[in-house]
């Protein structure tokens, strides 16, 4: 069975003249500066939180774990997603924000290279898996707990300059 063909100037950048999947060609573009930040957030029972920010969860620090689970995530992202690149990463942070008036910690992740291609997908995989381990470590006591809003908030750097998304309002709770 064949695969349509993509058509003819798709953005679409990971699919041939053929629309067959393939790996971008970055060899020609230039080495640039790049950052991405992107954030999530996990909502939970006000009891998970209190957990949390005792520091008495059964598995220990949460968010301590969840930030190094981040980190190695960014580092790992070709491995996960079939068509990213290998990124010689410079920066990852992966910082958290408590937010007791919604029973929900936020996650930003920061990402940073200077190479040829960005950095989105190792920021939105950092913040990912961030918040899937604190869900891991906390399942026990809420398995009610949800992730949400996981987006790229900011991107700077390459060929098509700076990115910055509308402000979200935090949910309801």
């Amino acid at each position: 069975m064949s695969t349509p063909a993509a058509p003819t100037g798709s953005p679409l950048t990971h699919f041939d003249a053929q629309g067959q999947a393939h790996m971008v060609d970055v060899g020609a573009k230039a080495s640039t500066d790049r950052v991405a930040v992107a954030e999530g957030r996990i909502t939970m029972q006000p009891a998970t939180l209190a957990l949390i920010e005792s520091g008495t969860a059964k598995k220990g620090d949460v968010l301590g774990v969840a930030r190094l689970a981040g980190i190695m995530a960014a580092k790992k992202t070709s491995d996960l997603i079939p068509l990213c690149h290998p990124i010689a990463l410079t920066r990852v942070a992966v910082d958290f924000e408590v937010d007791r008036g919604t029973n929900s910690v936020l996650c930003r992740a920061t990402t940073a290279c200077t190479g040829q291609t960005g950095v989105e997908m190792e920021a939105l995989t950092a913040a990912s898996v961030a918040l899937l381990t604190v869900y891991d470590m906390c399942k026990a006591v809420d398995r009610g707990m949800v992730v949400e809003g996981v987006r790229l908030v900011e991107k700077r750097g390459g060929k098509s300059g700076h990115f910055s998304a509308d402000p979200l309002t935090p949910p309801a709770r």
